[in-house]
């Protein structure tokens, strides 16, 4: 089912008041312990109409979360495309000229192209650069069960086992064009132990979505070792507690559409698992798209039509 068809039933938060601040650049805010540790950041709104994120923040913000070690940072990143939000038209909010989420290339970053995107990603790129572990939350366009992203190297998959929420760890990438922002160079280096993650928390505007993101956040913050833990006992949800194991999955392939005429063979919403290699998925025009081995897992699958639109990851249990 496309986007634009399902319910919003979240309400997307006021962040004005955030606006100010109070390291020079708006909307984000830094609270420092005066002790060694890590510099710690959650972001939100990479995406305008990802909205679980702002919710999840403004809690927090609300809570009057505070580091005991180290330094805690709140972004709300593409805060333009987000004061863009309409629940009459949700998915229209994404970014203002392009993808926020697939910039963090330094010939972009350091060229002289100028998108709004791009402007905002400068502005941050300090930031970012001084951070050792970060949470990027996103939310998906299907009822998905919530999942964890990392690119799979050692020092993500090592942190995730800390996390271990939610319930699932993807680790790869499977897109087509651009770097998100977990991939940008000083994250995506196995010779530091910086470590940036995702969080896809659920479908964009369902009830519950935002819980899902603010006990990743939670979570995150407790493997982190920067908050108390019983500030992260008082804020978690009941289905938050005792997580069970995280199961960890690569991703092996991206399946982008190379005709007009792509259809999955049924209503796939993501984290299906198809048991026999060679089964039929989807038809791109005249072309069967097929599991590629056993126990195949479909990730994110997306059903905006149209060809070169990325249309499904698909992995195997690590």
């Amino acid at each position: 089912m496309p986007e634009e068809f399902y319910p919003v039933e979240l309400i997307a938060p006021d962040i004005e008041h955030y606006r100010k601040g109070n390291i020079g650049v708006d909307f984000v805010t830094s609270f420092d312990s005066g002790k060694p540790g890590p510099h710690v950041m959650i972001n939100a709104i990479t995406h305008g109409n990802e909205v679980c994120g702002a919710i999840a923040l403004d809690y927090l913000f609300k809570a009057n979360v505070r580091p005991t070690h180290g330094k805690l940072t709140l972004g709300f990143v593409n805060h333009l495309a987000y004061s863009n939000f309409d629940p009459e038209n949700p998915g229209l909010s994404r970014f203002v000229d392009e993808d926020f989420n697939r910039v963090w290339t330094e010939d972009r970053l350091e060229g002289l192209e100028v998108t709004a995107e791009l402007r905002r990603a400068r502005e941050l790129r300090p930031v970012f650069d001084t951070v050792d572990l970060l949470l990027d939350i996103h939310s998906m366009g299907t009822y998905s069960k919530p999942l964890m992203i990392c690119n799979g190297l050692k020092k993500e998959r090592d942190f995730t086992r800390d996390v271990n929420f939610p319930a699932h760890i993807m680790c790869g990438s499977g897109h087509i064009i651009g770097k998100r922002l977990i991939e940008y160079t000083p994250f995506n280096d196995d010779m530091n132990n910086k470590v940036a993650l995702l969080v896809e928390a659920g479908q964009h505007w369902a009830a519950g979505t935002e819980i899902a993101a603010l006990d990743t956040a939670l979570h995150f913050l407790r493997a982190s070792r920067i908050v108390g833990l019983e500030f992260v006992d008082g804020h978690l949800s009941e289905q938050g507690r005792k997580p069970a194991t995280a199961e960890m999955w690569d991703v092996t392939d991206g399946i982008t559409a190379v005709t007009d005429d792509f259809k999955f063979v049924e209503a796939f919403v993501g984290m299906e698992i198809i048991s026999d290699a060679g089964t039929v998925i989807a038809n791109d025009g005249d072309l069967e798209i097929k599991t590629p081995y056993n126990d195949c897992l479909l990730m994110m699958p997306n059903h905006r039509p149209g060809a070169g639109v990325r249309k499904l990851r698909l992995c195997r249990r690590a």
